[in-house]
């Protein structure tokens, strides 16, 4: 199979892996460019796994951007969120893999605890079920290291999960709530909806007002709810959306662009949020595509 076609029948895999890796839409559409355009010029006869070689191309491309991106999130304004992908009417792989627990947005959040190297090898092993040789051969390390790296990771996760991301249920009566609350513009209903100890993480990347910090508690978040809705901040058309697999809120601004998205953070079958997510930086909600 040639490279072209490698790459169409695979290409849901490839772009999950980078944007798993990444959380960002942007730079994985250049990474898969990138590792693409390289690949046009090199002998490819002689590689048996054209794709699992792919995978390895992909992974390191992205290592390195993470590791050229760690400065530059560093001195970033206020909390970094993952660029979210919305969902419409699509099918096919590429919307199947946005069904995935493991590309939820909560998830996406919680990988961010990890460092690159520990991100690219619980990735590869647990989410896209590779085995440690392959990783092994992907990362380029040894079968021993990456045993360990990946049981590091896991045990990160698992902790963050008990004690903070829980994992992907309905939140869809928190999005009627919150509907109900910017009609009234009384968000204690809303609010009764969390958990006690909730935190609200907001990204406005410097270029938007958002809370430089995130907000402890359900009493502080009503009266945030409270005092941007005075401010007019939430005037707008409000839309109810799916991104990541999971019901959120997009508000659009009179020009009909995306001005903030809200998404949820609740444990299967559980109706009480412990996170909430609140994007309002314009360059990760530029391309964010959703039908009416």
């Amino acid at each position: 199979m040639d490279l072209e076609n490698i790459y169409r029948e695979h290409h849901a895999l490839f772009f999950s892996v980078a944007y798993r890796l990444l959380g960002t839409v942007a730079d994985t559409e250049d990474i898969l460019q990138d590792v693409i355009v390289s690949l046009q010029g090199l002998p490819l006869e002689g590689i048996s796994n054209l794709k699992a070689y792919i995978v390895k191309m992909i992974t390191n491309r992205c290592l390195n951007e993470l590791k050229s991106a760690r400065k530059r999130r560093e001195s970033y304004v206020g909390p970094w969120l993952p660029e979210p992908i919305m969902q419409g009417s699509e099918t096919g792989p590429e919307a199947r893999f946005l069904q995935e627990e493991s590309i939820s947005y909560a998830f996406l959040v919680l990988l961010q605890s990890l460092s690159p190297t520990e991100r690219a090898a619980f990735v590869l092993k647990e989410v896209l079920g590779y085995d440690y040789a392959e990783v092994a051969d992907m990362l380029l390390k040894s079968e021993v290291n990456c045993r360990k790296i990946v049981s590091r990771a896991k045990a990160k996760i698992e902790e963050a999960r008990k004690r903070e991301w829980r994992g992907q249920g309905d939140a869809s009566p928190l999005v009627h709530s919150f509907l109900s609350a910017v009609r009234t513009g009384n968000f204690q209903g809303f609010v009764s909806l969390l958990t006690e100890d909730a935190v609200l993480i907001s990204d406005g990347g410097g270029k938007r007002r958002a809370a430089l910090r995130p907000i402890l508690g359900k009493s502080r978040i009503r009266g945030f709810f409270e005092g941007i809705f005075a401010k007019g901040s939430l005037d707008g058309e409000i839309r109810t959306v799916r991104f990541n697999g999971q019901a959120g809120i997009l508000l659009l601004k009179a020009d009909g662009t995306p001005d903030m998205l809200m998404g949820f953070d609740l444990g299967e079958g559980e109706t009480a949020a412990r996170h909430m997510y609140i994007l309002s930086n314009p360059d990760k909600l530029k391309n964010l595509i959703f039908t009416a």
